[in-house]
């Protein structure tokens, strides 16, 4: 299974792509079919019922990710998405990375023990040889649910080491790591979390060009994947 946000998909793909909804009154969305030699299920958040808004953040991200692995029994699932980076770590607008580690910076626990739960430190699934082959950038991804960032979230950030943050990343890969399903994550920088710009105006304002790289990358995964089995990639 591809689990990416629906946006994410190449148009060449909606062909042979079949649209149903999940039961039980659930927005989320599911697109599948075959494309060469994969069996693709592409999953979509969908809108909340109440506010007609999309479904982002780590509880929506965690609930669709756990049902569908359930449902489908995926081998692989990549989760695709949009990120913040930071211009101090020589991040550009647009750039495209593949995560290796992730963890959360919203959950603090001022606890020993407690405290590394909170982090929720992860690693994806290693692709050394599709890091090669498509030249891919790699770096660390800090999870919170929040746009902006308190002085406490950079803290945290700085802490993880992380060179990009998102909302959905270490709750794809807890709900993953629980399943013993490998996942892999593909980031696409649409603003920066210290530039001079506000984040939100600038998230908006390169939101959809950066959908754009996202879907050529997302595209030359699926066709790097083809006809190999996990241990290639």
């Amino acid at each position: 299974m591809l689990q990416l946000h629906c946006s994410a998909l190449p148009s060449r793909f909606i062909s042979f792509l079949k649209y149903f909804r999940y039961p039980l009154g659930v927005p989320w969305i599911r697109y599948h079919g075959y494309y060469k030699d994969l069996h693709i299920n592409v999953i979509y958040p969908g809108k909340d019922r109440d506010l007609g808004i999309n479904s982002v953040g780590t509880v929506p991200a965690s609930l669709v990710t756990y049902a569908s692995i359930q449902a489908l029994k995926p081998d692989l699932l990549i989760n695709a998405g949009t990120a913040g980076g930071f211009k101090v770590k020589g991040v550009s607008i647009f750039d495209v990375f593949i995560v290796s580690d992730l963890a959360f910076h919203d959950r603090r626990i001022p606890i020993p023990g407690p405290d590394k739960y909170g982090l929720g430190r992860r690693k994806s699934f290693s692709t050394p040889n599709l890091v090669k082959e498509l030249n891919l950038k790699v770096c660390k991804l800090s999870t919170g649910d929040s746009l902006d960032m308190s002085p406490q979230d950079e803290t945290c950030i700085l802490a993880n080491d992380a060179t990009i943050v998102d909302m959905e990343g270490a709750a794809v890969a807890y709900v993953c790591n629980l399943m013993r399903v490998p996942a892999i994550f593909i980031k696409a920088v649409s603003n920066f979390v210290d530039g001079e710009k506000s984040i939100h105006e600038e998230f908006e304002q390169n939101l959809q060009a950066t959908v754009v790289t996202l879907q050529n990358v997302v595209a030359q995964v699926v066709e790097f994947i083809n006809g190999k089995c996990l241990s290639e990639l």
